[in-house]
């Protein structure tokens, strides 16, 4: 018990840590991106991966991961996963190799120094509230795509039931729809054993973090298309029962 609080206790301190002694990278990056920003998008990225896995480790994950093939070198892709952690977008977050963003609520924006390092990353802060400012985050997000710039979305909208996902939100596809790109489903297993199913505390968990095949819009007769994220929850579920016998 003492070792499941001070694992959430070393997440805290190293966040913290980390955004306030990162004040002068966030300058440094910055300054690269006024020169380069191909350069800048790498660096951030790969800066605030290492910080990722950093919480990973002090927090005990083991994250088993599963089709790291599809995850493109270049070029974009919409990432959709189930939500079950506060923990699911750091495991598939580290597993990016290139540039990506991911679609987080509004209340991030809140947090000096994070929403910084989040902008750098091509985050965007989606306010469920207002309809006008959603509609202005899906389209700021297919422009990212259409630049090469993967996002991550959890299409449920919140963490999901401990009995099963809640349906994925088909709007949020429009993202992958209107700028052609693929679809890859992400499954993320166990992941609430990690803290919120004994919140506070922390504890050693295995998690299992797999990348389906990418579902390519284009290929997809209107009707399939108009059920995209239907189609990317089943291919989801499919994998999560696949892996239930793994755990």
């Amino acid at each position: 018990m003492v070792g499941h609080m001070l694992r959430f206790l070393g997440v805290a301190l190293f966040v913290i840590l980390f955004l306030i002694l990162s004040i002068p990278l966030l300058l440094v990056e910055w300054l690269i991106g006024k020169f380069n920003r191909h350069i800048r998008d790498t660096s951030s990225l790969r800066i605030v991966q290492w910080a990722f896995r950093v919480c990973l480790r002090i927090a005990g994950v083991h994250a088993t991961v599963y089709g790291q093939e599809h995850i493109p070198a270049e070029g974009s892709a919409l990432f959709a996963m189930n939500h079950r952690s506060q923990f699911d977008i750091l495991l598939t977050y580290v597993q990016m190799r290139s540039p990506a963003g991911f679609i987080a609520k509004k209340e991030l924006e809140k947090f000096p120094l994070l929403n910084i390092w989040m902008r750098y990353l091509y985050c965007l802060f989606l306010d469920r509230s207002n309809p006008k400012k959603g509609v202005k985050c899906i389209s700021r997000a297919i422009d990212y795509m259409k630049q090469g710039v993967s996002i991550l979305i959890c299409p449920e909208g919140k963490r999901g039931r401990a009995d099963g996902m809640l349906p994925f939100k088909e709007g949020s596809f429009k993202i992958a729809l209107k700028a052609n790109r693929p679809v890859v489903p992400v499954a993320l297993y166990n992941t609430s054993a990690i803290f919120e199913d004994q919140f506070p505390r922390m504890k050693k968990t295995n998690v299992i973090v797999s990348f389906g095949e990418p579902i390519d819009p284009s290929s997809l007769p209107k009707e399939q298309q108009r059920n995209l994220g239907a189609m990317t929850q089943d291919a989801i579920q499919k994998m999560l029962d696949k892996y239930k016998s793994l755990m």
